[in-house]
This record gives C-alpha cells, structure tokens and sequence, in this order.
C-alpha cells in the first residue's frame, strides 16, 4: 500500500462523503478506493469510516487523522511544488569544483556573471587539484583537464587545453632553442606535476608519441613556482596553456617545440546524472558554452 495514495484516497471520500464519487474523481474504481482505505485502517489499527448502505461518516478517530491528513498531504505537494521549481528556475546552492589555478582565472569570472543573472542561488567554488568524489562531497559539478576515466558520471565536453613547453627568451639565446624533442637532453629543466610522476615529457614525433626522460633541476606540484623560475633563467618547464598564458603575453616566456606538442587535453564539466538535472545545474552549463572561450589548442 503506498500511504500517501491512501490517505489521499481517505480525505477525498471524507470529503465527498461516499466511496463512488470519491473513485470518479481520482480515476479509480470503488473496489479500488475500498481497499486503499480498508489497508489504511489495518495499517492503524483503528477504523477511520462508519459505512451504511446509504452514507458514510467519520468516526471520532477518523475525524482527528482527516486533520493530520490533510496538513501531511499539504507538505508533500508544497515539496514537491519546491522540487519543481529548483528543476525548473535556478536557486539553492550550487557546489562547483575546478583545479586551483584554473579555477581561479576561468571559472572564477563565471561564477560571478552566474550569480549576477541567477540572484537566487548562492555559490560554493572549491579548488583543488585533486580528483573529488563529487556525491560523497556534496558538489554539483566539476571542471575536469584531461582524458577522464570510465566512471558513472555524465560528461559535457566543454574546451581543450595545450601542455607546452616554455622558457625564457634569455635562456634560450644563451643555450639555444631545441628544435626536436631529443635535444631537451642538453637542457635545464624544471619538472611540474606530482612530485612522484616520472619526469618523462611526451611528444608527437615523425606520427608516434615518443617519451624524452628529464633530468630536473627543479621539481616543483606548483605552476607558478616552475613559471617563475623558467621566467628568471632557470630553463624548459612543461605547464598547461592558461598557467603561462599571462607570461606568454608579457613576453616573459616563449613556447618551444609547438609543433611536436601532443593533441590537446580535453575540459569537460562533469556530474552526477542528467535525469532531471536541477535547473542551477543545467544554466551553469550553458553559461559556460554560452560567455566562455576555453579552447585553448
């Protein structure tokens, strides 16, 4: 017995005041209606209905649960009302998670043009560089560089991203610019990622992907300590396209090695489930494809 259908059943008859009208107007039959009131009492142990062959009236029990029934059912349709509408107009509170640096110049700017359109939503934005389990968080979505694994989660493809190998201009007439791939060997380099990743630096090559292992003077997890040290002399680091994008243009950096760059990473949004996405969801998204250039390749 779903209890909600019985004692809605349950208030419509006491209404009425027969079983018959009472089934015309939910589209159920009277047997119907009988037994979803007949389950409903067995439920409470109590008879809710006197019934005759020609009326039926409440009892003294059945008098004080219509009063109950009826502010129940009144906060199941308000509740519902509240479900629809965050479905469909933005409002709550909207959990976003992005890596730190990216985050901070790309999504940041979004966030705030979405809290300037949606008034009604509030905003959480997380930055971190490591992978979250977004249910167990509690985050809406997230922004995600590079090829993703196989999971549960729906994925909207939403820009790319280059991985780069930058200098300064300093360094490279003294050293030389390296031409190929393999010439990286007689240079410094500074290696950024996880401290524990091999400090091999991958290329496309003659159609192949070769690997160019890396002796580092400086291994750092932070963009911007190996941007600033490449920018003061220090020698090649390999970084994503929008962490030297502000040295790039300053010319306080210059890319090498462009055309043996691998294909560029792709930048998706991900989430839980697209059934029934919340409407704080969904136009975050389209804000994004909408007043956002993250195509960086």
């Amino acid at each position: 017995m779903d209890r909600i259908d019985a004692m809605q059943a349950f208030v419509v008859v006491a209404d009425l005041k027969g079983f018959a009208p009472a089934a015309r107007k939910l589209g159920l039959s009277p047997s119907g209606v009988t037994r979803l009131i007949a389950a409903l009492e067995d439920r409470l142990g109590a008879r809710l209905l006197q019934r005759t062959t020609r009326q039926v009236t409440l009892t003294d029990t059945g008098a004080r649960y219509l009063e109950r029934a009826r502010r129940i059912l009144a906060d199941v349709e308000e509740a519902e009302a509240s479900a629809e509408g965050e479905r469909t107009r933005p409002g709550g509170r909207l959990v976003v998670s992005a890596p730190v640096g990216f985050g901070r110049l790309h999504v940041s700017p979004v966030m705030s043009a979405y809290l300037r359109r949606y008034p009604d939503v509030s905003a959480d934005l997380r930055l971190s560089d490591r992978t979250i389990n977004l249910v167990e968080d509690g985050v809406d979505l997230a922004v995600r560089i590079g090829h993703l694994p196989d999971s549960t989660l729906v994925a909207r493809h939403v820009g790319e991203m280059r991985r780069i190998v930058v200098a300064a201009k300093e360094y490279l007439e003294a050293r030389g610019e390296p031409k190929r791939p393999g010439e990286i060997a007689s240079h410094d380099t500074i290696q950024f990622g996880a401290i524990t990743a091999p400090p091999d630096w991958r290329f496309i090559e003659d159609g192949s992907e070769i690997r160019v292992p890396t002796t580092p003077r400086f291994s750092t997890n932070s963009a911007d300590a190996a941007i600033q040290y490449a920018e003061q002399g220090g020698g090649l680091t390999r970084v994503m396209a929008y962490q030297a994008a502000a040295s790039l243009k300053a010319g306080r950096l210059k890319i090498v090695l462009a055309k043996f760059e691998q294909p560029p990473l792709p930048i998706h949004i991900v989430y839980p489930t697209s059934r029934l996405l919340s409407a704080k969801v969904r136009t975050f998204i389209d804000l994004v494809a909408e007043a956002s250039d993250w195509h960086f390749g």
